[in-house]
């Protein structure tokens, strides 16, 4: 049993869970991911690790209701417990100094981003975070950024706040303004797709962390298996990072697609 020490509600959708769990959190590194299994009749939910601390013992998960699942997790408070906590697994991300990054999260993405973002900047880097969101009300954790972010951009699709427009356009112009050594983009898979197909022409390596529908979370059943390049790879065991410029996106997005009808079934008997 894993306790929730605190809880935030970023919007009617979005919240926030720190996590009792030290011997995750001693473990943890920046773009590793968790299974949390709620309760004995919960699904498997695939949740990248947001933040973790091994002084406290706890992690921090951002999590979205959009399924049956995870909207019965927004009703669990402080004090709660949750059954079954999985990992850290997956692949940590690689970060080396390099002289200029670029950090790019959208929407939900904005929170994985963050420990990968901070490894950047302690390793040396200048960092230059893009966070783009659909509304202002939708906006969280502008503070932790801003520690970590040599500059920070944010956009939203109404223009509520910051710049209006998606990431791509702020990304574009930095890309014709200096020298960028590397992209690393979080977010919906179209935004991914967008980002690596803006940095394409230019050369400039591109990670993208790949969320595709995972089952066990350790390659055995091979539900997240994702083309890359001339390659086939499991986005849990060999992710989730992957070479953006490689990703057939079609195909995954084609993938993603698979679960919908369940999903929609699950959903509307929850509601009833």
């Amino acid at each position: 049993m894993y306790r929730i020490l605190k809880k935030e509600v970023y919007s009617p959708v979005t919240y926030m869970w720190v996590l009792e769990a030290p011997d995750v959190a001693a473990a943890a590194r920046a773009g590793q991911f968790v299974i949390v299994c709620h309760n004995e009749t919960a699904e498997r939910i695939p949740l990248t690790i947001a933040d973790f601390d091994a002084d406290s013992g706890t992690i921090t998960l951002v999590i979205q209701a959009v399924g049956k699942s995870t909207r019965e997790m927004m009703t669990y408070n402080e004090g709660d417990h949750i059954r079954d906590l999985a990992g850290p697994l997956g692949e940590a991300s690689h970060i080396e100094p390099l002289s200029t990054v670029v950090l790019i999260g959208g929407g939900l993405g904005v929170a994985p981003i963050y420990p990968i973002l901070r490894q950047f900047k302690l390793k040396g880097s200048h960092t230059i975070s893009i966070l783009g969101f659909r509304t202002r009300e939708m906006m969280f954790w502008q503070e932790r950024f801003s520690a970590y972010s040599d500059e920070l951009i944010i956009t939203t699709d109404d223009g509520s706040y910051g710049e209006k427009g998606l990431v791509t356009i702020p990304l574009q112009r930095l890309i014709n303004e200096r020298t960028i050594n590397r992209v690393v983009a979080i977010g919906p898979l179209v935004m991914m797709r967008a980002c690596a197909e803006v940095t394409r022409p230019h050369g400039i390596p591109t990670v993208v962390s790949l969320n595709p529908i995972m089952v066990d979370g350790t390659g055995m059943c091979g539900s997240c298996r994702v083309t890359v390049g001339n390659d086939v790879k499991f986005s849990c065991i060999d992710g989730p990072d992957m070479d953006g410029h490689l990703v057939n996106f079609d195909e995954l997005m084609n993938r993603q697609k698979r679960f919908d009808k369940y999903e929609k079934i699950a959903n509307k008997k929850y509601a009833q």
